[in-house]
């Protein structure tokens, strides 16, 4: 059987390595950070997690859904937030069950780890940093405390993130490798609200919040500890902005301003804001994903998203399984296998990549309009009227299958439909309205 090397033992490494050592390939999985079951992990940096119908299925082909998913909290819509503290809930879907579920990244990282551990032919390696791979002879170069080591296997497959060591060897030595790095204005900077007494919410629990506020937002996700995870996504630079808001007066002042109803939740505000790091928001685009049958990406090496559609990881874990299928189609010919997943994934990934950053803008300006709540609205008693036939957006990302580009496509579709339909229902009842007029 032949050997992979993974490097990075995130979400997506851990899954994949489970895959492969089902299949009963060797697998040797190396990540940089220490075991993240032994409490390593950083915080003050992490965007909460949403899963929803991808990733749960891609659980659920390894068989371990159910264990993932004991300590997720289903939210099944937006609890919008004004400035006034009024409160408007927005659900998700017509169908009540259909929910996103916030989960932890701690916990979901250990239990995809500890389900590949599970095949003896599947070992991880922990505090190995790569630094270099040589996509020839599949070699990868890793540094520990103890020194340089030398691992090499039939294929190296990069699982190692939006800065990938794997995808920038790549880049060097693939002479028409295409590569598009764009950051988005906006920073982002982890806050917290803590439980309330005995551990409960001190806010709906099954909801996602978000504090629209046109050019930026503060979202909250809840956790089991009673807790939320809020996340703020602010411009950089500008008037008012992460670059201009330093002093703790400054920082009060401004939460005061715009988030007055969450400023009683949060007593380590201020603190928070002080210690936690500012981090940045990514999209990166590159092609082709994978090098002969010698080294392959996968999730966020090759397509890495903002997080505004909640389907980063989602999207990740369905790499795995199109990957899977991908070897279970073809499993003597390792370059038909990656090419194919390249083809497969590449349209869907520029889609979602699309999809995040129109989501941004929807979540930080639109949910808070009238109109807006009036579409989603629309949407919700066209599906209940069509169902099947017609599925807004939101829907088809989030809880199905449905193929993202596909998802795209169909929702423009269906836009122009609506709106034609509307126009020539307002058009006629103006010519009625016209018609009586005239007699």
């Amino acid at each position: 059987m032949a050997k992979f090397i993974l490097v990075g033992s995130g979400l997506a490494g851990g899954l994949l390595a489970a895959y492969l050592g089902r299949r009963g390939y060797e697998v040797d999985l190396y990540e940089r950070r220490a075991d993240p079951r032994e409490g390593n992990i950083v915080g003050g940096r992490s965007i909460n997690l949403a899963i929803s119908t991808r990733g749960i299925h891609a659980l659920e082909q390894i068989g371990i859904a159910d264990e993932a998913m004991r300590h997720a909290i289903p939210m099944r819509g937006r609890m919008i937030h004004e400035k006034s503290g009024a409160l408007h809930f927005a659900p998700y879907d017509v169908d009540p069950k259909k929910c996103i579920n916030s989960i932890g990244r701690a916990a979901l990282n250990a239990t995809v780890i500890e389900a590949a551990q599970r095949y003896p032919n599947m070992r991880v390696h922990f505090s190995h940093k790569c630094t270099d791979v040589d996509l020839d002879t599949r070699t990868v170069q890793l540094e520990t405390e103890h020194g340089q080591v030398t691992a090499h296997g039939d294929a190296v497959i990069g699982v190692d993130g939006a800065f990938s060591a794997v995808r920038q060897s790549m880049q060097l030595k693939i002479g028409n490798f295409q590569y598009d790095e764009s950051y988005l204005a906006h920073g982002y900077k982890e806050l917290s609200i803590p439980p309330g007494p005995g551990g409960s919410w001190q806010m709906e629990k099954n909801a996602l919040h978000i504090w629209p506020r046109k050019s930026f937002m503060m979202i909250a996700l809840p956790n089991p500890d009673g807790s939320f995870t809020c996340t703020l996504f602010w411009e950089f630079e500008g008037p008012r902005s992460f670059a201009t808001t330093k002093s703790d007066e400054d920082v009060r002042r401004f939460f005061e301003d715009e988030f007055p109803d969450a400023v009683p939740l949060m007593p380590t505000l201020l603190e928070d804001f002080r210690e936690n790091p500012t981090g940045s928001l990514v999209t990166i685009r590159c092609a082709p994903w994978y090098y002969r049958d010698k080294v392959c990406l996968v999730g966020d090496a090759a397509h890495a998203v903002v997080p505004f559609y909640g389907q980063g990881m989602n999207a990740a874990f369905e790499d795995c399984v199109v990957l899977d299928e991908c070897l279970e189609q073809f499993p003597d010919n390792r370059e038909r296998v990656f090419a194919e997943y390249f083809r497969l994934r590449k349209e869907n990934a520029d889609a979602l990549a699309d999809l995040a950053i129109g989501n941004f803008i929807e979540m930080r300006d639109k949910t808070a309009s009238k109109t807006f709540r009036a579409k989603k609205k629309l949407d919700h008693l066209l599906e209940a009227a069509l169902p099947g036939t017609y599925l807004p957006l939101y829907t088809m990302v989030t809880f199905t299958r449905m193929p993202y580009a596909m998802a795209a496509k169909r929702a423009r579709l269906q836009d122009l439909l609506v709106y034609a339909s509307l126009t020539l229902i307002i058009t006629i009842l103006v010519g009625a309205m016209v018609w009586f007029i005239a007699l």
